[in-house]
């Protein structure tokens, strides 16, 4: 009987991500990314960002949710261009080349088009849930 369980679970459990991986993953209309952009996520993963930084909510805790930075009006590219090439207190200097920047920036600018990190304040509801419009 448990056994039976355990199979039935473990079926149900790959259809479940099949169906995710396959069919749900269609549905994102992102544009696809530029050859500047994925010089900046191979960057971003070689200098392990993701440990700190988020993008989507998911990532680390000691730096800002990174996700809208070049959008968000009161930092925009510029910001986000400093805090890459000089750190601060708490992010260190990579001492990246102007490539390596300008690469990581096309990164940040095509996940900022692909969605949002943050609800808006006018989405919440008085008892705080909300409802994302598709």
């Amino acid at each position: 009987m448990i056994k039976n369980l355990f199979i039935l679970l473990i079926i149900t459990y790959i259809s479940y991500s099949v169906i995710i991986y396959s069919i749900g993953t269609n549905q994102i209309k992102q544009e696809k990314i530029t050859t500047e952009a994925a010089k900046g996520f191979h960057i971003w993963q070689e200098k392990n960002c993701q440990s700190c930084h988020q993008l989507y909510g998911l990532g680390g805790y000691m730096g800002p949710d990174i996700t809208n930075i070049i959008s968000d009006s009161t930092k925009g590219e510029p910001y986000a261009r400093a805090f890459i090439n000089n750190g601060s207190a708490k992010m260190p200097n990579f001492k990246l080349q102007k490539e390596k920047i300008d690469a990581l920036i096309a990164f940040l600018k095509w996940v900022d088009k692909s969605g949002h990190s943050r609800i808006k304040k006018e989405e919440v509801s008085p008892v705080g849930n909300y409802q994302i419009e598709e």
